[in-house]
């Protein structure tokens, strides 16, 4: 297809295979893509105490944006709305959600595309890493390589630093900082579900009572991870960021990729090519 610009391509192990595209449709034990809350430690909640999130495959490329609200104060995060605004803001609509933050794991031009659009409807603040400004600012050069309009530029509002706490509603989520798919990649971990719990700030390990999710951006994918041949790409980076960092969650983590199925950390420890025995 000549030279398709597909950033959130996953890595392949065998030497010399040409990376293909992850599918959106969930490989077996995963469930769908648009999800409730698992686990059996919420089935004492009624379904209307249930945090709402819902997972759309977006854009040519099916990059996963996420609208995350507190069901109590309609408090939305939305992270990667990568393209087909519209589709988002039905979402946001149908639940009556007030998106207060938006949260760019890296500026591939796939995860932005939606940007200009919901802020002019929310008017909520843009989030991303201050390393992938620079990217951001390539916009016009992403979209020249692969044959597609440039999206507009929006106003960043504030940049993200590891440690750094997203808060919507009665939740939050902290901030990874995993250079490797690009200099400014970052994950969030959201380590519960239950509204009030807070990330303790001295905390030197990642602990919960129940599953956690991780927002993985493209640094991390079911049985594979980024790509690193594109702008500031760094497969020696992306590997610290895995093993120091993301890896250091608890196993029954689970996963929520920039495309494709979910996962979680336990599974990618053990079956992840990239990652096995670590």
């Amino acid at each position: 297809m000549g030279r398709l610009f597909v950033v959130a391509i996953a890595n392949r192990k065998t030497a010399g295979e040409t990376p293909a595209l992850r599918s959106s449709t969930p490989h077996p034990g995963h469930g769908p893509l648009i999800s409730s809350s698992p686990g059996a430690i919420f089935a004492f909640m009624p379904e209307t105490d249930k945090i709402i999130h819902e997972i759309l495959p977006v854009g040519m490329l099916q990059c996963n944006c996420h609208i995350i609200g507190d069901p109590k104060t309609r408090e939305a995060l939305i992270i990667d709305p990568g393209d087909d605004a519209e589709k988002i803001l039905e979402v946001v609509h149908r639940h009556k959600l007030r998106v207060t933050a938006i949260v760019i794991t890296h500026t591939h031009i796939d995860h932005v595309g939606g940007l200009r659009r919901l802020t002019e409807v929310t008017g909520a603040p843009v989030r991303m890493h201050a390393d992938d400004l620079e990217l951001y600012r390539m916009l016009d050069i992403q979209a020249a390589w692969i044959g597609w309009k440039a999206p507009e530029k929006v106003e960043v509002s504030e940049l993200l630093r590891e440690g750094d706490a997203v808060k919507w509603g009665g939740y939050e989520a902290q901030v990874l900082h995993t250079p490797g798919h690009t200099q400014g990649s970052v994950c969030l971990y959201m380590p519960s579900e239950i509204p009030g719990h807070r990330i303790a700030a001295d905390a030197p390990k990642f602990t919960a009572c129940e599953p956690g999710r991780l927002f993985a951006g493209d640094t991390l994918f079911a049985r594979s991870i980024g790509r690193t041949d594109l702008w500031g790409g760094s497969f020696e980076t992306i590997i610290r960021s895995l093993k120091g960092k993301v890896l250091e969650l608890p196993d029954e983590t689970i996963v929520y990729p920039g495309h494709g199925p979910s996962t979680t950390i336990g599974e990618e420890r053990e079956l992840n090519p990239f990652l096995a025995g670590n």
